[in-house]
């Protein structure tokens, strides 16, 4: 196959180029389409109870969130005269907004006590927007609104936040961020791929690759808009893992390159030979880096599937940029690839030097390398033995940002927190109902719980009038309370476990709400970790053993990636749980927890891109060790052959995910922080230092594999 793809290029080198062009121009064009389409949200289970509830309030009971809250201070009391005409106004005036539908405030509404603040000077407004307009009509009207009344009027203080303004702010301030890290990365690489490639020209490939990544993305991710949601955090990951790739593989293409030049003249046999040997090594490592991250499609959020879609789309077409346009290009040049010499000296690879050297010399001690560098691996990550997951809320934006002040005024001036719904099938009697309500309002941090003719407050029971209740629908009963547990707690999860163990009154009986929501979102991701892991390990021993016919290398791969792993994780929990290092990823809101999704992402993409290395160095190492030379020798001029390359990118990538750390979203700094830490410590310390150790411990099992195995490497295995 790579024999014919290599006769191809060479044959067609301006037809691919000029190709190549025209498509990365119309995908581009076509893909900016997806912009207004992406989202921020997605993290909910959409198969759970929780979201059961949520369909079955909209469809039966026609009940819906507020798509903006206001907080209306009125510096005294609210329920003064001049503080209820001051608060009326700006409610009127909120009335009379294009797609408002109504309002629910502490004035219209009965003073009910839930929305008024705890020191008596501040009230809420729910405010409904038109349900059937678009999602970025929706948008716009919540970024008119917090515009428009966000501010102070004589002595009243108004304030808004709500779902649609808090989505509105992370979907603009990623939006915002991304054109800054952009900024900085795409400088900051310039100049590295000067110093790294050594020439002007060749500096200038790697943007080939990228370009084909980011636009061919951007245009399939276009095209799934148009069938389901798309988190725009996806978004990040197109552009960083892009030019990532781009700079990974054109280095190795490159490199492989220059090295084919320098033991014949002939350029097309070196493009062949490129194709053949470094081509084969990015196609593979594609492929695996494509199976690890599609890894995510198994998660029932869409924030997670987002990055599957962006990832996988990334790395294919990646993959396909570098074995078709990059080679074709360097048909092209020739020898003209080191023309515009910046760096001194030879630029073609040496068969010896400073990662040879390394080489010899951590195999001369490697029980003490081995013990020193996981030392100090798990050192870094004892802190992850506290770590602790939740999930992001309106702190993951900036504190100064109005939607994050609104947000925190609701969370700190009122007792009231987001309901829990349940729902009971109309099979039950009015009176199993509010005998099941009785029981759960006993239940720890349970406040008040409202049917539809009683109300429970502190263990009081009054009944209530008519009109005040909950009516009953055709199909289900309903509940509602509210609890003194915040909703995106870890006690949250407690709380509803706790609940959802009460014997209902009939068989079909659901709790929901946002603790339900975050609860089940926490479990959907964790019940499925272990279907990903056995995913992760098994595609990495697949491809491993078919690319070295080894199961001991393989093994090792995803020991040594699990180890660099948990020294991330270590990593983040001190920076983003325990609040330290402001000084380097700048401020943000110190939760106590990780958020789960990010997490998860992180954990993914660096297994990822460790596999992206581990193929680079092991392709390198079995080639010489497949050629005569011994496991020591070919260790030695494996890592000189690839080690240079392997650090290079790193740091090249790690500038790029470094950059994301300039993020105000809390999340988006994690992301950042997270896989340039992974990726430098892989392709450092693991890479460097115990990958040599232990193969000098192995020897020559480092290659064995049982006779039936080896027998089936020998029929079906990847081989130069």
């Amino acid at each position: 196959m790579f024999d014919r793809l290599g006769s191809f290029v060479v044959n067609n080198s301006k037809k691919i180029l000029v190709g190549y062009l025209i498509a990365i121009t119309v995908a581009g064009i076509v893909g900016a389409g997806m912009f207004g389409s992406l989202k921020s949200q997605g993290y909910d289970d959409l198969g759970s109870d929780s979201a059961a509830v949520d369909t079955i309030l909209r469809k039966d009971f026609n009940a819906h969130d507020a798509s903006a809250i206001l907080v209306i201070d009125t510096g005294s009391n609210i329920d003064s005269e001049v503080s209820k005409a001051a608060a009326t106004e700006i409610l009127a005036n909120v009335s009379k907004e294009k797609n408002v539908e109504s309002i629910v405030s502490y004035w219209s509404s009965g003073n009910p006590t839930e929305l008024k603040s705890k020191d008596g000077n501040a009230g809420l407004a729910l405010v409904y927007f038109n349900k059937n307009i678009s999602e970025s009509e929706s948008a716009a009207t919540a970024a008119h609104i917090q515009e428009t009344y966000d501010k102070a009027t004589g002595s009243n203080r108004t304030y808004v936040g709500g779902l649609e303004v808090l989505y509105h702010a992370i979907n603009s301030q990623i939006k915002t961020d991304l054109t800054k890290a952009e900024s900085i990365a795409i400088p900051l690489n310039i100049l590295m791929l000067f110093i790294v490639f050594g020439a002007a020209i060749a500096a200038g490939l790697p943007m080939i690759v990228a370009l084909g990544s980011i636009t061919g993305s951007f245009f399939v991710i276009y095209l799934i808009t148009r069938v389901t949601d798309v988190s725009i955090f996806a978004l990040n990951l197109i552009t960083g893992l892009g030019l990532g790739l781009g700079i990974d593989y054109a280095l190795l293409i490159v490199n492989r390159f220059r090295e084919e030049l320098n033991r014949t003249s002939d350029v097309k046999a070196a493009v062949a030979r490129t194709i053949n040997t470094a081509g084969r090594t990015v196609f593979f490592s594609g492929l695996t880096v494509a199976l690890v991250l599609a890894s995510m499609l198994v998660f029932p959020q869409y924030f997670l599937d987002s990055f599957a879609y962006a990832g996988v789309s990334v790395v294919l077409f990646a993959v396909l940029s570098s074995l078709v346009a990059l080679p074709a290009v360097l048909n092209l040049l020739g020898t003209n690839v080191d023309k515009f010499k910046v760096r001194r000296g030879d630029l073609k690879p040496r068969e010896d030097g400073a990662w040879s050297w390394l080489a010899r010399n951590v195999m001369r001690r490697p029980t003490l390398v081995i013990f020193a560098t996981l030392g100090i691996i798990f050192l870094s990550a004892a802190p992850a033995l506290n770590v602790k997951l939740s999930q992001v809320d309106d702190r993951v934006l900036p504190a100064a940002n109005p939607a994050a002040i609104a947000s925190a005024q609701i969370r700190e001036r009122f007792d009231n927190q987001a309901p829990i719904e349940v729902v009971i099938p109309t099979t039950a009697t009015t009176a199993e109902v509010d005998k099941y309500a009785r029981e759960l309002s006993t239940h720890t941090g349970i406040i008040s719980v409202l049917t539809s003719d009683i109300y429970i407050q502190s263990g009081k029971e009054s009944p209530l009038p008519p009109d005040q209740g909950i009516k009953s629908s055709a199909n289900f009963h309903r509940i509602t309370m509210f609890s003194s547990v915040p909703s995106r707690a870890i006690a949250a999860q407690n709380q509803i476990a706790d609940l959802r163990s009460v014997p209902a009154p009939v068989a079909g009986t659901l709790i929901g709400g946002q603790s339900a929501v975050f609860t089940d979102s926490q479990a959907g991701i964790s019940s499925h970790l272990g279907i990903v892991f056995a995913w992760l390990s098994i595609a990495t021993l697949v491809i491993l053993f078919l690319f070295t016919g080894s199961v001991i290398l393989p093994i090792k791969a995803v020991l040594l990636n699990l180890a660099s792993l948990s020294a991330t994780l270590g990593l983040l929990v001190w920076v983003f749980q325990e609040g330290n290092a402001h000084w380097l990823v700048g401020n943000f809101t110190v939760t106590g927890a990780l958020d789960t999704s990010t997490l998860v992402l992180v954990a993914i993409v660096a297994f990822g891109l460790s596999m992206d290395y581990e193929l680079f160095l092991l392709s390198r190492i079995k080639e010489e060790h497949d050629a005569g030379a011994s496991t020591t020798e070919a260790v030695s001029r494996g890592l000189q052959k690839s080690g240079r390359i392997i650090t290079a990118a790193a740091i090249l990538i790690a500038i790029v995910f470094a950059c994301f750390i300039t993020s105000g979203v809390t999340s988006i700094k994690m992301l950042g922080l997270g896989i340039a830490f992974a990726i430098m410590i892989d392709a450092t310390i693991v890479r460097g230092l115990l990958v040599p150790a232990l193969m000098r411990v192995a020897g020559d099992w480092n290659w064995w594999a049982p006779a039936p195995l080896r027998r089936l490497h020998n029929r079906f295995g990847i081989t130069e």
